[in-house]
């Protein structure tokens, strides 16, 4: 199997015209993704010339800041896509002019708020508003729901559907036991805002840190808890047909302990300002990282006599490492995130999914998703190839 990214065209004629805000690594991996297709003309926004001088050859660049209205404006004129990489507060904004211009939206917020309010924008829109499309929420949404339908299909009886996803260093030095890969903001988010689950039958909230649990998967110790945004819509998709549903972000042992003393007995929690310094300044960025999914659900399938069959259990895992490429080495978040936005424009242009209005994550198909020409780099990059 190799291990080195392709983006291979699925399409002819002429390239759609998408934008992409903020020339982070997300950013900049979801451009290289789409323009390397050769199906999509990409123009990528950002407040900073020295991150859009980052892109590789071929995309299209403008220095402005997207989170202001005006700018966002002219930034979406002529689109017909635009994808929000930018933090979690300016999902609003950007999903609020996309929807007045009729521009195809997608992001990777993991705020539960934001979601609400871009579906309450997305009732009379003209196109699609689709938050929430990275990793956790996003494809391990993908992955519940089909787990879920595997029991719920011709009157079958759904239990429990346990979801666990984590952005990990392969190799952590510190008493975290964890380095930063990706947004310090949306990490303290997960970390501070309620959860949603299902406990009993019922939509509840739960606080984030707490369900401490530790497993094992291939042979490796983990621990993890509730952390919020990772479930995106499914406690509403799965209310009432379910027994119990949550979500849990996976560590290495020792972290959960470690997180509660900075939020809650120094109180960092009431200043997420100080917390974020003390993230970017003191934890390390990693470039050898594993993206590890695991999901789980138990119930009873129906028979064709229409009688529920034994207690039975299905259940999804993967552990994905980085990948190199013609525009350098991506680690396997970036690969992750940008993979699942760049899969839910392509099946929206493709016509696989709604083309207007609020549309889930759990309205993509798993099998169509993996197969995908950037879904399916969820299957392509194994970390054990990663490390041949």
């Amino acid at each position: 199997m190799n291990n080195n990214l392709s983006f291979p065209s699925a399409r002819s004629g002429a390239a759609l015209p998408v934008t992409v805000l903020g020339a982070g690594k997300i950013g900049r991996t979801i451009a290289a993704m789409l323009q390397d297709s050769g199906d999509y003309a990409v123009t990528v926004v950002d407040r900073y010339r020295d991150a859009l001088d980052a892109l590789p050859a071929g995309v299209s660049t403008r220095v402005a800041d997207p989170s202001e209205r005006q700018a966002c404006m002219e930034a979406l004129a002529g689109a017909a896509a635009v994808i929000n990489a930018l933090p979690f507060h300016a999902a609003v904004p950007v999903a609020t002019v996309a929807a007045e211009l009729g521009v195809h939206y997608f992001d990777l917020t993991e705020d539960v708020a934001a979601t609400r309010a871009i579906r309450a924008l997305a009732a009379d829109a003209r196109a699609v508003l689709m938050p929430q499309c990275g990793l956790a929420p996003g494809f391990i949404g993908v992955v519940g729901h089909d787990l879920a339908q595997r029991f719920l299909r011709g009157g079958g009886q759904l239990l429990d559907l346990r979801m666990r996803v984590g952005a990990l260093p392969r190799y952590p030095n510190n008493a975290l036991k964890y380095n930063l890969t990706w947004s310090t903001e949306g990490l303290i988010n997960e970390y501070c805002n309620p959860c949603e689950a299902i406990v009993d039958g019922r939509r509840v909230e739960v606080p984030a840190l707490e369900g401490l649990e530790s497993f094992a998967l291939d042979g490796i110790e983990y621990e993890a808890f509730h952390t919020s945004g990772g479930l995106g819509t499914l406690p509403e998709t799965l209310a009432g047909r379910a027994r119990h549903v949550d979500y849990k972000s996976i560590r290495y042992p020792g972290h959960c302990a470690v997180i509660k003393l900075l939020l809650d007995d120094l109180r960092l929690r009431e200043r997420r300002d100080w917390l974020r310094e003390i993230f970017d300044s003191a934890i390390p960025l990693t470039e050898q990282d594993v993206v590890v999914v695991f999901a789980s659900a138990t119930g009873h399938t129906a028979g064709e006599d229409g009688r529920l069959g034994p207690l039975t259990q299905a259940s999804f895992s993967a552990r994905i490492g980085g990948a190199d490429g013609e525009h350098g080495h991506l680690n396997a978040i970036q690969l992750t995130t940008a993979a699942g936005v760049c899969a839910a424009l392509d099946m929206v242009i493709a016509g696989q999914l709604p083309q207007r209005g609020f549309v889930r994550q759990e309205d993509m198909r798993l099998e169509a998703f993996l197969a995908n020409r950037f879904g399916r780099h969820y299957t392509c990059h194994p970390l054990q190839e990663a490390l041949a």
